[in-house]
């Protein structure tokens, strides 16, 4: 056929372009649900209910989410080599002044492993950090990664444990979210 396209080349190209068509829409994973329930993480069922997650202050005692019901609380995922981490301190500080600490407790989880835990009393000296600093336990970190490792990350919980808002990472805009799940869990009964 001269001027014109092959029947058989077109049909070729035709059934290519929905192959490539049908093989490119399939649906993504369903992505991993954060609640308040026992999740599954990448096969492994994490058992505790997270109000029964813990973490350890530096001064070694252990304490978990229903220690502080009542309270609105922030679990902070950070670690000392982190910019945003970094910058989202004097936020979480300026938190903590606007709705005293009566209303909200504030903990920096670090999760930057052994070698960040030995910077931590440098860092802490040359930053003002308003609030305790502690290190998740296994499930917790489990349950608070499930979806994205990276930091930080930032979870709210309204007075009796419930997960209100999970942030990822730290700017404006994600500074407005924080803020807005933080007035909405203080404002929850």
């Amino acid at each position: 056929m001269q001027g014109g396209s092959d029947p058989k080349n077109l049909t070729v190209l035709g059934l290519f372009v929905l192959m490539a068509f049908l093989s490119g829409c399939r649906p993504a994973a369903a992505p991993v649900s954060v609640s308040n329930q026992p999740v599954s993480v990448n096969g492994r069922r994490i058992t505790k209910p997270l109000a029964e997650m813990s973490w350890t202050g530096e001064d070694g005692r252990v304490e978990k989410l229903s220690d502080l019901r009542g309270k609105v609380v922030i679990l902070d995922f950070w670690a000392t080599y982190c910019g945003p981490c970094r910058e989202e301190i004097p936020h979480l500080n300026s938190l903590i002044a606007k709705y005293g600490a009566e209303n909200l407790h504030v903990v920096g989880l670090n999760v930057g492993g052994a070698e960040d835990r030995a910077k931590i009393p440098e860092f802490v000296t040359g930053t003002r950090i308003d609030y305790q600093i502690a290190f998740p336990d296994d499930d917790l970190n489990q349950f608070i990664f499930a979806e994205s490792s990276s930091i930080p990350q930032t979870a709210v919980f309204d007075r009796n444990g419930r997960l209100v808002k999970k942030v990822i990472g730290f700017n404006t805009a994600i500074q407005r979210e924080l803020d807005a799940a933080v007035e909405q869990a203080i404002r929850m009964e």
